[in-house]
């Protein structure tokens, strides 16, 4: 039995961190037993463990056990955990940490800055050390971006420290253990960079924000006898402007090592800029590495390096290059008739600019990161493809979950759904990593939550974005930003905003913890408290139809394919999300035991009966006739009556083509809906189309990762658009839920996945599943295989201390404990079958042997019919009331050619 994936607040061994509460989590594996019978967590001053502080024994709750011992600052814990199984077995953990920075401790520093305009400093101080070192940290915030050296070794890992901020609020501060890096005589140099602080931020126009640079550090040396000295910034320090003349997090960075740095001029004590506070980002560096995979000689004339994947970061040169000569960096998503382009970056230059002095250097840079694939190098006469390395930042995550089908087309949409995540992860969930925006959107955070935490261990990451957003929301009344760090104070949008109440219900069904959902239970129910107000001031109508919304954002059914507003109705649409919210405020505040709870109950019934009045007739029928209005519908359980809405969503389907139309409200949530409401193979026929719109459409033309719209790149290759068409945008990137909740099948049963239901649905056209998650609880695995003899055969894992109840298909369900299980069933269903009677006709036009079982019963259908007039004529053929009315023909004939057709196997 093996102890792992040992956390304090979702980080592994923190130093320096904001530990308020302080929760300790773990998981088991390599169990023989079934569930934990008792637990210890021990806490000690030394790594031995010779010096117990606080220990706990009992029934520990692996989820997150709350460590209530009193904290001192400058302080490393060690701890190890116990675990003792059902049947005896014993488990110690390996010994980790977490260490403290410096909690109420005054500042001794002082903040120092610089006279005049002068940008882009290096600050510097030497010293010397008295004696032998024990231990030594700086604690430091360098605003915008700092990096700092000791002895001309990288103080830590991070990078774009301190990362982003509620800048109106506070400023993290970063603690590194530089013992190391210290010798006799020593030298801190610490370079600033303008980063989101100071430089263009933004949506549209860019603000460039005119905030001061300054720097505040201590660097805390324990000496070996147990004596501390303490070099803190103040007027002793000196500084210079460096060999960075720009730095963006738009328009990117130059440096230029050739131009003269000036004398070193004392440093300028200035006032505050504003409030200290203990780090909670995640760690943020590089995480993967790319080769060049090709080096591309365009018509125009250009070097261009493909890396082969779209992602966030840097691009390292390692190659010498000779003395004032300038490189030139610029990055891009796609190619142009075979020629470099990112004209839709819009205002972004997105470039790095290098000009040498000779000196061989890891060349890369340090106040920016770029979204690409493709980078245009200018300036060499030879470029070395040796000496170019791109890498991937985004923040310290555990990927936690993986799928496997056997569907190539599949596997690459799973791969562009991670790198959607990975390079939009980067501090905050952006929108995009590329272009002049970069933004915390919260309408595109929400959505793909659910999904995000089957891929990642998000709570940490996710926890510092609602931290972030509850601290803007204070300032503005309750109303919940659109996007952060927030340009607009004050301005809410219903599904955007709903962040507010949507991410904590998924960190409480994915991780478990009632402390973090006591955290953001106040974000959550200020926020429905808002919208409340702001109805009541105009009378009471329970619904949130009043505002600026951006409703299905981007969705298909607008006035054209590039509109930006779908068709489906904002008030309905906003009003579905109140309740959904107002709902979810209820139920946490039934988990936290508030008697607030009956209120907040009472107040998503009056909207739930508002909604039914105003957008449902008497008889049931939801006038909002859009994918998107039926599936929200459907979604939160806003209806008269269930079938209705599920017919009327087929009805609506078939007159759409069975094409999708909804936008980032609906498309997100299509698929699972459809699951979840007995259509999964409506769902399978649109995760397999390979048309526009279409999922597989972005794969069949090369994509690495999530585009923002359906058909951001044209069949020829063409870029759609430059407006706003981003290639690395995540949102629809949520189908990828339906491939864990649906097709492996598993979904959270309980809190923190201590039970899970396992409801796997087998699909020929993916071929095989293999599915491992690895949750709060622990490892699940589901993976399936249709075999050549018809069986379905499936290997369940479930983790210790957790169980499932699994329903394979056409089977009664089972309630299994921990463990390994495999299963050979036999259905009446022949899962090899390609074709069912639900089938598009169009699927069936594609299939040589479907059009001749179709020509030999019903030949009038097919004479003359190609791929062209396929859609046209699915309209028609998937309605038999439309068949024999078209055809004046009996349908027997159809239904004869659906039985033989379905015999048709792969």
């Amino acid at each position: 039995m093996e102890i792992y994936a040992i956390r304090i607040n979702g980080l592994n061994d923190p130093v320096g961190f904001d530990f308020a509460p302080l929760l300790c989590s773990w998981k088991v594996r390599g169990n023989t037993g079934k569930k934990q019978q008792g637990s210890k967590i021990q806490i000690a001053s030394d790594k031995a463990l010779s010096c117990i502080l606080w220990e706990k024994e009992g029934g520990l709750n692996s989820l997150g056990e709350v460590l209530d011992l009193p904290l001192q600052p400058y302080t490393r814990y060690y701890y190890q955990i116990t675990v003792r199984s059902d049947v005896g077995e014993q488990a110690k953990s390996d010994i980790h940490f977490f260490e403290t920075a410096k909690l109420s401790e005054p500042w001794q520093a002082k903040w120092i800055g610089v006279q005049g305009d002068d940008t882009h400093p290096e600050f510097f101080k030497a010293f010397a050390l008295r004696k032998d070192v024990q231990s030594a940290r700086l604690y430091i915030c360098g605003l915008g971006i700092f990096e700092a050296t000791i002895n001309g070794q990288k103080a830590g890992n991070d990078l774009l420290a301190p990362f982003i901020n509620d800048y109106e609020e506070h400023y993290q501060y970063c603690t590194y253990d530089v013992t190391n890096l210290l010798k006799e005589r020593n030298e801190i140099s610490v370079l600033l960079g303008d980063g989101w602080y100071r430089g263009h931020f933004g949506l549209g126009e860019p603000t460039h924000y005119d905030r001061p640079l300054a720097l505040i550090a201590e660097l805390r040396i324990v000496y070996s006898d147990g004596s501390v000295e303490t070099i803190c910034t103040d007027e002793s320090w000196q500084y210079r402007r460096s060999f960075t003349t720009l730095s963006d997090i738009y328009n990117g960075e130059t440096q230029d090592h050739t131009r003269p740095l000036g004398d070193w001029q004392s440093a300028v004590v200035i006032g505050a800029p504003g409030k200290l506070c203990e780090r909670y980002s995640p760690p943020l560096h590089y995480r993967e590495s790319f080769p060049v995979k090709e080096v591309v000689h365009t018509p125009a004339g250009e070097t261009v390096l493909d890396f082969g994947q779209n992602f966030a970061g840097h691009v390292i040169c390692t190659k010498k290059i000779p003395k004032g000569t300038t490189m030139t960096l610029e990055f891009g998503e796609v190619l142009q008739n075979g020629n470099f382009y990112h004209d839709n970056y819009r205002n972004a230059e997105s470039k790095f600019t290098y000009v040498s002095d000779g000196t061989c250097r890891e060349i890369r840079p340090r106040f920016t990161f770029f979204g690409f694939r493709y980078v245009k190098v200018s300036g060499l006469d030879h470029v070395d493809t040796g000496c170019f390395e791109g890498r991937a930042i985004y923040s310290e995550m555990d990927q936690t979950g993986c799928i496997h089908t056997g569907n190539e087309k599949i596997n690459q949409l799973f791969s562009n759904s991670l790198w959607g995540l990975k390079s939009n992860f980067l501090d905050m969930p952006t929108d995009c990593p590329q272009r002049d925006e970069r933004l915390g959107w919260t309408g595109d955070a929400q959505v793909f939550c659910t999904t995000a935490g089957f891929h990642m261990d998000t709570r940490a990451f996710y926890r510092k974005f609602l931290r972030d957003l509850r601290s803007d929301q204070k300032r503005n009344g309750g109303a919940a930003a659109i996007y952060l760090p927030n340009a607009f104070p004050g301005l809410s949008a219903g599904i955007w905003s709903d962040a507010a109440t949507l991410m904590p219900k998924m960190l409480y069904d994915y991780y478990g913890s009632r402390e973090l959902l006591a955290e953001q239970y106040p974000l959550m129910k200020d926020w429905v408290d808002y919208v409340y107000r702001a109805d009541k001031a105009r009378g009471q109508k329970n619904l949130y139809d009043f505002g600026f919304q951006f409703g299905d954002w981007l969705a298909l059914d607008g006035s054209t394919e590039q509109s930006t507003f779908g068709r489906t109705d904002n008030g309905y649409l906003c009003s579905v999300f109140y309740f959904a919210s107002t709902r979810y405020v209820a139920d946490a505040a039934k988990v936290l035991g508030l008697e607030e709870a009956t209120e907040y109950e009472a107040r998503a019934n009056a909207i739930k009966a508002a909604i039914l009045a105003e957008y449902f007739t008497a008889t049931g029928r939801l006038a909002i006739d859009t994918q998107t209005g039926y599936l929200a519908a459907l979604k939160f359980g806003v209806y008269k009556e269930k079938q209705r809405i599920i017919d009327s969503l087929k009805d609506r389907m078939k007159k759409d083509l069975n094409r999708l139309k909804g936008g980032f409200v609906g498309s997100t949530m299509m698929n699972c809906v459809l699951a979840e409401n007995g259509m999964v193979d409506k769902a399978y026929d649109l995760l397999f189309f390979e048309g526009f719109p279409g999922w597989l459409y972005a794969v069949n033309l090369g994509a690495t990762t999530i585009w923002e719209r359906w058909n951001s790149i044209l069949p020829d290759g063409s870029i759609s658009g430059t407006g706003m068409n981003s290639l690395n945008h995540y949102s629809y990137g949520s189908v990828v839920e339906f491939l864990y909740r649906y097709s492996a099948g598993i979904q959270p049963a309980a809190p923190g996945f201590r039970k899970a239901k396992i409801a796997p649905c087998p699909e020929i056209r993916l071929g095989h599943m293999a599915c491992s998650f690895d949750s709060a609880g622990g490892r699940y695995v589901s993976s399936w295989n249709i075999e050549d003899d018809g069986s379905l055969t499936f290997h369940i894992e479930i983790p210790f201390g957790c169980e499932a109840e699994v329903f394979l298909p056409e089977q009664d369900s089972k309630l299994l404990t921990a463990g390994s299980y495999d299963f050979q069933i036999r259905t009446q269903r022949d899962y090899r079958a390609l074709y069912s009677g639900s089938t598009p006709y169009e699927r069936l036009f594609e299939d040589d042997r479907a059009v001749a079982v179709l020509k030999k019963y019903v030949p009038e259908i097919v004479a003359g019919t190609d791929r062209a007039d396929a859609e046209a004529m699915s309209k028609c053929l998937n309605d038999s009331r439309y068949r024999a009315q078209l055809f004046r023909m009996p349908t027997e004939a159809f239904d004869k050619a659906i039985r033989e057709i379905e015999t048709i196997r792969a």
